[in-house]
C-alpha cells in the first residue's frame, strides 16, 4: 500500500520529489537537530492521485488522522480543542520553488470555540482573535476562491475609519468585528457559513493544495521555468508557532549572504507582532536582523548560528524563515536560496575561495540563463536622468518601459510591442502574469524578502522594492510621487535601475555591461575600463567560471552565422569556428531575380547565364566570412528551402494580374511566365516537398554553383596568406544515393579549381541529418560522408509530423496543459524521440566510420538543457546563434561535470 504521509522526522533532503522542496528540507533541518515545530508532510504521489481521481486516496485521511495524533500527543493538545486548541498551518511544498502555488492557510484550527480556548490559554485576546480574522482572511482567498480584495476593503475602511496607521493599531474589539464581517463575506460568497469543524478545515485546506498544481498562475511559471507539469505537489502541515503575540514576538526571512549582490553579511527582513506571510506579503515595511539584534539578542544570536550552521551543511546560501514566539526562535523553512545572477557567480566563487565546494562545482552552481542575463545592456551613468524616487535595489538590471498596473494592461500592451514595467503598491501571487510579462517590476512596499523580490530574482527580472515615496492607484490609472509632487499615469515611461533602486522619469540611455565587454574584448579590457569594486568582482568572477567551463568541456562552440558580420561577433565571443552558414539569405533582396531567371529560363544558356551571374556574389559571401573565420572551420549549408520561397506569393500574384487585367491594363508575357513558374513550383507542403538535396539534384546548376563559389573563395583566402577551412554540408540526406550523386560533382569541382589555381583544397563533404530515416540509415550514409551535423529543428518536424510554423500557436498550450510537453520540444529537444534518433545516428555512423566527426546546428545547440544531452550522447560540438556562444561555453562545462559525477560522461 503507497505510503502518503512522512512525519518531520522520517525525510531528508535527498527526497525533494516525493516530499517536496519544503517537507524534504524541514526534515533535514529536524535530522540536524534545529528547532522545527512538529508536523508532517503529504506527498507527491497523493497529490498526483487525487489529480488523477477528483478525491483524496481513502488510505490518505487513515494516514493524516495517525500522523495529527502523533503531532497532538507530542504537543499535549488537540487540534481546535476549545480550552486549549492545537492550531497548525498548510502549505504547499513542490520540488522546485514555484510561486503560484497556493499560499499558505495559517491558524486551521480555529473557531467559534477554540478562538476563546486561546484567548484564555495565551492571556492575550487581541492575539486570538487577530489570528482567528487571518485564518478567515487566507481560507476564503485561498481555499474558497473568494476575491481578496473583498476582505482587504473591509479591513483598510475599518483602519482608514478609526485613523489607523496599520494591523498593529487595531485593538480586539476591531478584531473581533473583522471576524463577523469576513464570516458575512465567506456566506455571501459560497452560500454556507465559515466551516467550524477543524478536520474539515484541514482537509479542504489540503485539497486545495493539490488544485492548486493546476492552476494558471501556476502553468505559466512551470511553462517559462520549463518545470514538468506531472510532478505534483507536497502539502506541509505544521504546528503553529506565533510571531503575533506582541512585543517578544515576530517573523522574518533571511540570507545567509545577500541574493542580490552574493555579498557575506546579515541579510534579512523581521517584523515584530507579525504573522509569517506578513514578511513576503510587504503588507508594512519592514525591520533589519540588525534591529532584531537590538530587539532580541539572545534569538538573533541563535538564529545567526543556525544560519552559519545550514550555510556549511547546504555548502550554498541558504533562505530562511523563521519565527520568534515570546522570545522562542522556531525554524519554519530553509532552501538553497534564489538570488540574481550577479550573485550567483559571486558566490559560487566565494565558496571555492572559503573552501567550501571545488571549482568544478562552482560552474555548476551557475546556469547560462544567469549569463545571459549579464550580457544585457545596463544604463549609462553619464547620461542625464531625471530622478523620481529611490527604492530598495531587489533584482539588478535596467528596465525601460510604459507603466502597466495590472496584468491586463501588462498583457495587451507586450502584445501589442511594448516594453512594459509593472508598478503596484505590493505584490502577490495573482500578479505572476504581469510579472512574466513585464521587462521590470516596481513596487511601493515590501523588503528584499518580499514576494515581489524574490519572484523577480527567480526569474530574473529587474526590481525594485520599497519605493515608499510612490503612491500606487490602480482604480485611478495613477501612480503619485509624493515628495516630487509627479503624477504619471498608466503609459508614462519610467526606467528602473534594480542595481542602485534609483527610479527615473522617462528614457535612459543604455550601453554594454561590463560583462559583455569581458566576454567580447577581454579580461584585461573590461578592468581597464575604471569598475568599481563590485563590478570588477563580478567580472573576476565570471572569467574565473567561465574559464574553468572551457578547460572542462567535451564539446566544442561554433555558431551559426550567416554574414561576415555574424562571423566576426561569434569569433569575439570565442565561437570555435561555424557550424552553419545559411547560404539561402544570399539569394534574398536584388539576387532574387537572378534566382527567379534560373527558374524561367527556357534554355541550358539561359540558366548557366544566371548562374555565373550569381557566382562572384557568392563567392564574394564565402571569402568575407573565411576571413572572419580564418583558422577556423566554417560549415557550409548548400541551399535548402524550398523553390517557390524564391518566387512570388502565388495567391498575392494571382490577384494583383487578375486586377490588372480586369482593369483593362496589359499583362506582359514576363508576368504570365512568373504566374505559371509559380503554378508549378507550388507545394500544399513545401517543407516535405522540392528542397534541400532534391532541389540540389533538380537543379544541377544551383549546387555546383555554390560548390565552385567555396572553393574559388578557399583558393582567394589562401593566396592571401589565409588559412580557410570550409566544410560543405549537403541538406535533408536520406539515402546514401544522394549524397553520393552531389559528392562525386563536388569532388570533381573542386578537383578543377584546384588545378585551375595550382592550390591544393582540403574541403570536407559531410551532411545534415533532419530525416529519420537519415539516423536509421547513418552506416551507409557515413560511407559517402565526412561529418554529420543534426538539424534537430526539422529532426523534430519530420520525427513529430508536424511544422512548427503551423502548431505553435494553434494547440501547444492545449498540450502543455495536458501534459503532452512538458515543454516544447522546438525549445528543449524531446529526448525520448527526437534525441534517441540523434543517439542511433551518431552510433551506426561512428560504427560504420569510427570517429565521423558529428555536431549539431539547430537552435537546440543553445539550449542548456539540449547541450546536456548532446554532450552524454558524445557528440563534438554544438553550433548556436552568436549571442549564445558564451552561454553554450558555460553550458557545455556544466554537462561534462554533471555527466562525469553522474557517470554518464565520456
Amino acid at each position: 500500500m503507497t505510503k502518503y504521509v512522512y512525519a518531520f522526522t522520517e525525510g531528508d533532503r535527498d527526497m525533494k520529489d516525493l516530499l517536496g522542496g519544503k517537507g524534504a528540507n524541514l526534515a533535514e533541518m529536524v535530522k540536524l537537530g534545529l528547532p522545527v515545530p512538529p508536523g508532517f508532510t503529504i506527498t507527491t504521489d497523493a497529490c498526483r492521485a487525487y489529480l488523477a481521481a477528483g478525491e483524496s486516496p481513502e488510505t490518505l485521511d487513515v494516514e493524516v488522522t495517525s500522523h495529527l495524533r502523533n503531532v497532538e500527543q507530542e504537543m499535549g493538545k488537540r487540534l481546535g480543542d476549545k480550552n486549549d486548541p492545537l492550531l497548525v498551518s498548510v502549505r504547499s511544498g513542490a520540488k522546485f520553488s514555484m510561486p503560484g502555488m497556493m499560499e499558505t492557510v495559517l491558524n486551521i484550527g480555529l473557531n467559534d470555540e477554540s478562538v476563546q480556548g486561546l484567548a484564555a490559554q495565551s492571556g492575550n485576546e487581541r492575539f486570538a482573535w487577530d489570528s482567528y480574522r487571518r485564518l478567515i482572511q487566507m481560507f476564503g482567498k485561498t481555499v474558497q476562491d473568494i476575491d481578496g480584495d473583498k476582505f482587504a476593503d473591509i479591513l483598510h475602511k475599518l483602519q482608514a475609519d478609526k485613523g489607523y496607521s496599520g494591523d498593529l493599531d487595531m485593538t480586539a474589539d476591531d478584531l473581533k468585528h473583522l471576524v463577523k464581517e469576513f464570516k458575512k463575506v465567506v456566506k455571501d460568497e459560497t452560500g454556507e457559513d465559515f466551516p467550524q469543524d477543524p478536520r474539515k478545515q484541514l482537509d479542504l485546506a489540503v485539497e486545495a493544495v493539490f488544485r492548486s498544481w493546476n492552476t494558471e498562475r501556476a502553468r505559466l511559471y512551470r511553462r517559462r521555468e520549463r518545470i514538468p507539469n506531472d510532478l505534483g505537489t507536497a502539502v506541509n502541515v505544521c504546528t503553529m508557532v506565533f510571531g503575533n503575540m506582541g512585543e517578544t514576538s515576530g517573523t522574518g526571512v533571511c540570507f545567509t549572504r545577500d541574493p542580490s549582490t552574493g555579498h557575506s553579511g546579515v541579510y534579512g527582513d523581521y517584523l515584530v507582532n507579525a504573522q509569517g506571510e506578513d514578511v513576503v506579503a510587504g503588507i508594512r515595511n519592514t525591520l533589519s536582523l540588525a534591529d532584531l539584534e537590538r530587539l532580541d539578542k539572545k534569538s538573533y544570536d541563535e538564529l545567526r548560528a543556525i544560519m552559519n550552521k545550514l550555510e556549511t551543511h547546504y555548502r550554498d546560501l541558504c533562505d530562511i524563515e523563521f519565527t520568534i514566539q515570546q522570545g522562542k526562535l522556531w525554524m519554519l523553512q530553509t532552501r538553497v536560496g534564489k538570488r540574481t545572477p550577479a550573485a550567483a557567480f559571486r558566490v559560487a566563487t566565494q565558496l571555492v575561495d572559503e573552501r567550501l565546494i571545488t571549482s568544478d562545482e562552482a560552474v555548476t552552481r551557475v546556469t547560462g540563463d544567469q549569463l545571459t542575463s549579464l550580457l544585457f545592456p545596463q544604463f549609462d551613468k553619464n547620461a542625464e536622468k531625471k530622478v523620481l524616487t529611490k527604492g530598495m535595489p531587489a533584482s539588478p538590471g535596467a528596465a525601460v518601459g510604459e507603466i502597466v498596473l495590472n496584468n491586463e494592461q501588462a498583457a495587451s500592451r507586450v502584445a501589442a510591442g511594448a516594453s512594459v514595467i509593472l508598478v503596484r503598491r505590493e505584490t502577490n501571487p495573482d500578479d505572476l502574469a504581469g510579472m512574466v510579462a513585464a521587462s521590470g517590476v516596481l513596487t511601493a512596499r515590501g523588503g528584499k524578502t518580499s514576494h515581489a523580490a524574490v519572484v523577480a530574482r527567480g526569474m530574473g527580472r529587474c526590481c525594485v522594492v520599497g519605493a515608499e515615496d510612490l503612491a500606487v492607484d490602480e482604480e485611478a490609472g495613477t501612480v503619485h510621487v509624493k515628495p516630487r509632487g509627479v503624477t504619471l499615469k498608466a503609459g508614462d515611461v519610467v526606467a528602473i535601475d534594480g542595481t542602485t533602486g534609483e527610479v527615473f522619469q522617462g528614457e535612459v540611455p543604455v550601453v554594454d555591461s561590463p560583462v559583455m565587454t569581458y566576454i567580447t574584448h577581454g579580461l584585461d579590457a573590461a578592468l581597464s575600463t575604471g569598475l568599481d569594486a563590485d563590478t570588477e568582482e563580478l567580472v573576476r568572477a565570471v572569467d574565473r567560471i567561465l574559464t574553468q567551463a572551457d578547460e572542462k568541456r567535451n564539446l566544442a562552440v561554433r555558431a551559426n552565422a550567416d554574414t561576415p558580420e555574424d562571423a566576426e561577433r561569434a569569433r569575439s565571443f570565442e565561437a570555435q569556428g561555424v557550424g552553419l552558414c545559411r547560404t539561402e539569405h544570399m539569394f534574398l533582396g536584388d539576387r532574387r531575380k537572378l534566382i527567379e531567371s534560373v527558374i524561367l529560363a527556357d534554355t541550358a544558356e539561359e540558366q548557366e547565364e544566371a548562374f555565373d551571374a550569381l557566382r562572384p556574389l557568392q563567392k564574394g559571401d564565402f571569402v568575407g566570412i573565411f576571413t572572419a573565420m580564418d583558422g577556423l572551420p566554417v560549415t557550409v549549408r548548400l541551399i535548402d528551402p524550398p523553390l517557390h520561397e524564391f518566387l512570388p506569393d502565388l495567391t498575392e500574384l494571382s490577384v494583383e494580374l487578375a486586377v490588372k487585367a480586369a482593369r483593362g491594363e496589359e499583362v506582359t508575357e514576363h508576368e504570365k511566365r512568373v504566374l505559371e513558374a509559380v503554378k508549378a513550383n507550388h507545394e500544399q507542403n513545401p517543407m516535405l516537398g522540392l528542397r534541400g538535396v532534391r532541389l540540389g539534384l533538380k537543379i544541377r546548376g544551383l549546387f555546383k554553383l555554390q560548390i565552385r563559389a567555396i572553393a574559388e573563395a578557399a583558393v582567394e583566402c589562401k593566396k592571401k596568406g589565409l588559412d580557410p577551412r570550409p566544410e560543405i554540408m549537403v541538406p535533408l540526406i536520406g539515402s546514401e544515393r544522394e549524397l553520393q550523386i552531389v559528392r562525386d560533382d563536388a569532388e570533381r569541382i573542386i578537383g578543377k579549381v584546384e588545378k585551375e589555381n595550382g592550390v591544393e583544397l582540403d574541403i570536407p563533404i559531410g551532411n545534415m541529418i533532419e530525416l529519420p530515416r537519415a539516423a536509421l540509415e547513418a552506416d551507409h550514409i557515413a560511407a559517402e560522408s565526412d561529418f554529420f551535423s543534426f538539424g534537430t529543428n526539422d529532426l523534430t518536424q519530420t520525427t513529430w509530423g508536424f511544422s512548427r510554423d503551423d502548431v505553435e500557436a494553434s494547440f501547444f498550450n492545449e498540450y502543455f496543459d495536458y501534459g503532452i510537453f512538458g515543454i516544447s520540444p522546438f525549445e528543449t529537444i524531446d529526448a525520448s524521440g527526437v534525441g534517441q534518433l540523434v543517439e542511433t545516428g551518431v552510433t551506426r555512423g561512428r560504427a560504420a566510420k569510427p570517429g565521423l566527426k558529428c555536431g549539431v546546428c539547430g537552435e537546440h545547440g543553445g539550449d542548456p538543457a539540449s547541450i546536456h544531452l548532446f554532450d552524454r550522447l558524445g557528440l563534438n560540438y554544438v553550433s548556436c546563434s552568436p549571442f549564445r556562444v558564451p552561454v553554450a561555453r558555460l553550458e557545455s562545462g556544466r554537462a561534462a561535470i554533471s555527466n562525469e559525477s553522474a557517470g554518464t560522461g565520456r
